[in-house]
This record gives C-alpha cells, structure tokens and sequence, in this order.
C-alpha cells in the first residue's frame, strides 16, 4: 500500500515564490538598516591642539566601545530576522526543498547588504564625516567637541565584511536544515507529492507458516 503526501497543489509558481522571498528579505533589510541607522549609538571625541601643534583626535570616556557596540546590533538584528524568516519560510510547505533554500541564503545575503548599505549612509547623512585638518581648533580653543558615525561592520578588511554578511545567511541555512531532518518525510511534505510506502504490522514467529522440513 502507498500514502500520498496531503499537501495541497500551490497557486503560486516555484519561481515566483522564490522571487518573492527574495525581494521580501531585501526590503526587509532595508527596513532593519533604517532601524539600526536610529538605534546605534554614536562616538563622542574631541580634536584637539596639543602643545607642538599636532591635531589629535581622541575618543571622551569608553565611547570607543560603541563601535563594536553598533556593529553588534546590525549583527544581531540580522539574526533574528534570518531565524524569523527561516521559521517563516518554512511553513510555505507546498515549496519546500533545495530551491527555498537557495532563495533563502541569497535574500539573507542581500538583506544583511542592505541593511549595512542603508544604515552606513543615513548615519553618515547624520553625523557626517569628521575633518581633523579643519577642526576649529587654536592655540585659544585647543579642543573642539566631534560626533562620529557609528560603525556598520567590525573593520573595513574584506574578511571582516564578508563575515557580517555571511553570518545571517548561515544562520538561515541552519534554521531551515534543523526544520528539514526533523521531517518524517523525504519530499519534506512539499509538491508535487512523492509516495511514501506504509509499512504494515511486523511478521511474528506465531504468524509464520509452518516449514516444509
């Protein structure tokens, strides 16, 4: 005897729902470097005019942390969105498979692009860059309050980028396979259905035939 998978025939085409969680993500991203832009702390420093006529600029207190501060929550805030929308995408069972999770890692990655590209430049359109040579310093005014931009990643180095990128593109994948081998089913419950066969009750020695010897 064979069981049928239940799942109901999609009315949307693989293709447009992987195009969907695509474009969902990126606008999700968009929105979470909006947030991010909002929330991050800045870094408050000063330039100042030392004795021998240097410029120096100098971080007040441990406001220097919040580099790695701000870095955390995009990070962080990218997480949750990868489990959220793991979780998510996940009960869109008709189009469960390899294909989701491909439309999955590249929305992730393009969201955690995003977010970092928009969150970059609205904390730059807010605080600006700051101009150690033309700080209005002088022998009378020897230090001149600054607010620096929080930062988006942990460095500018190509691996430090590539790893808060990659990160929530991981945490996706991860998600989303920790879902797929807890399914009984090979075909994941997805469309179109694959026959599963259904074992029957277990042959016993006091069900068997008697020998020919």
């Amino acid at each position: 005897m064979m069981a049928m998978n239940e799942v109901a025939a999609p009315r949307v085409s693989l293709r447009r729902a992987l195009a969907v969680v695509i474009i969902g993500l990126t606008v999700t991203g968009v929105l979470i470097g909006a947030l991010w832009a909002y929330l991050a702390p800045p870094i408050h420093g000063v330039v100042a005019l030392s004795k021998s006529g240097d410029r120096i600029k100098a971080y007040l207190g441990n406001e220097a942390d919040h580099f790695f501060i701000s870095a955390v929550l995009l990070v962080g805030m990218l997480a949750v969105i990868a489990v959220v929308a793991a979780v998510l995408i996940w009960q869109w069972r008709a189009h469960r498979g390899p294909a989701m999770v491909a439309a999955l890692a590249i929305g992730a990655g393009l969201a955690a692009g995003a977010a970092a590209g928009v969150g970059a430049l609205l904390v730059h359109e807010r605080y600006g860059t700051i101009d150690i040579a033309g700080a209005p310093v002088s022998p009378e005014h020897r230090v001149h309050y600054v607010i620096e931009a929080p930062a988006v990643f942990f460095g500018q180095s190509p691996l430090q980028v590539a790893v808060t990128i990659l990160f929530p593109v991981a945490i996706a994948a991860v998600v989303y396979a920790l879902m797929a081998v807890s399914t009984a089913r090979d075909d994941l419950g997805a469309w179109p259905p694959v026959e599963q066969p259904v074992l029957g009750p277990p042959v016993t020695v006091d069900g068997a035939l008697p020998s020919a010897q």
